[in-house]
């Protein structure tokens, strides 16, 4: 029995990886020993090897990093406190950074129990009635509730809770920012709240921020099959928010997120990144990319999506136009989904290359 499981298995794994590895019809990847002539070389794009790519940020920001560096090299907090203070309240940027912060805390912590992240203990009690210390504690309680406990559990739900609370506190510091409530709708997702429940809180965040990319992928995530939805409410929520989005916005690109968020495990249908459905949420997704501006916050977040279907549906072009505008930051999903996002996002890229290179590209064709 076991020995027909692991044929199963196997012939489940070859399903999924032959499409890329093995193509018998022309322009296809043939496979190569390592070293060979005929080997594709990620490193002659001039992308980033494994092990240097940075797993904290979808894309550059030099200021966030900076301070980043310091924070956690001095563990004073003070320089964390002032870039929020100078980060707008009406953009992406701020949600980001809050996010960034929470999760460099939540990752110090788990690395080194009881002693991790003591930065963020620091600020909240030296500096209790600062916005972005309450903004950023209330992420953080997020992002510890599904890294350190089952969702629905006590322990999941009591930290939450706890969340819930900072949020408010942080909303109360901070009026007209949308970041607490942003945080909330997580908490809610995680707590169960009802529909009518859950849209008090998404009124709250669209009377601030009607437009906020942020905001709409956190939002996505309760309307998803997985949480209070279905298949169906997520496409409804996304469309319609791509429907309604002003000229420039990425939320042309939200479909793509709600299919994402509804592939099987297992993909069984011949060609199904070449389905209608992908296919047209791909181009609004590409048409959002090409539109918005070339500074947006958001703007890698759907690029690393867009890297993920384009390598499936075999576009190397594409997908390799898309890679050379995030090469080298991989905090984003869909890696950050995986044990080892570089390591996701390196096989990915690597299939690309090999891609462009079997259908005549080169380093020379690839325009930056």
């Amino acid at each position: 029995m076991e020995i027909l499981w692991f044929l199963i298995a196997l012939g489940l794994l070859f399903g999924v990886l032959g499409p890329y590895l093995l193509r018998r019809r022309g322009g296809g990847i043939r496979l190569a020993a390592p070293g060979s002539p005929d080997a594709a070389d990620p490193a002659a794009y001039g992308f980033v090897p494994q092990e240097d790519q940075d797993v904290r940020l979808p894309g550059a920001d030099e200021d966030l990093l900076d301070v980043l560096n310091v924070v956690q090299a001095t563990q004073d907090w003070k320089a964390a406190s002032q870039l929020l203070a100078g980060t707008g309240k009406d953009g992406e940027v701020r949600w980001q950074r809050v996010q960034a912060f929470a999760g460099a805390a939540s990752l110090e912590l788990r690395e080194r129990p009881g002693v991790g992240g003591a930065w963020l203990r620091a600020w909240r009690a030296d500096a209790p009635k600062d916005p972005g210390g309450a903004a950023v504690h209330a992420e953080f309680l997020v992002q510890q509730a599904w890294r350190s406990s089952a969702a629905g559990s006590d322990d999941f739900r009591i930290i939450l809770e706890e969340a819930l609370k900072v949020t408010e506190e942080a909303a109360l510091l901070a009026p007209g920012d949308p970041v607490p409530y942003i945080t909330q709708l997580a908490v809610a997702r995680g707590l169960g709240y009802g529909p009518e429940q859950f849209d008090q809180v998404w009124a709250k965040v669209i009377d601030r921020a009607p437009a906020h990319m942020g905001a709409h992928l956190a939002a996505l995530h309760y309307w998803c099959e997985k949480w209070h939805g279905s298949r169906e409410e997520a496409d409804h929520f996304a469309t319609t928010a791509a429907a309604r989005a002003p000229r420039g916005s990425l939320l042309a690109a939200l479909p793509l997120f709600a299919v994402y968020e509804h592939v099987p495990d297992v993909v069984l249908v011949q060609d199904f990144f070449r389905t209608q459905v992908v296919s047209k949420a791909v181009e609004g997704a590409l048409y959002a990319v090409h539109s918005a501006r070339p500074d947006d916050p958001m703007l890698a977040h759907v690029r690393h999506l867009l890297v993920w279907f384009l390598v499936r549906g075999e576009r190397w072009a594409e997908a390799m136009h898309q890679l050379v505008k995030v090469d080298g930051h991989v905090g984003a999903v869909p890696w950050t989904l995986s044990a080892d996002p570089a390591a996701e996002y390196t096989v990915f890229r690597n299939l690309a290359v090999a891609g462009y290179e079997a259908n005549g590209g080169s380093p020379l064709t690839l325009p930056r």
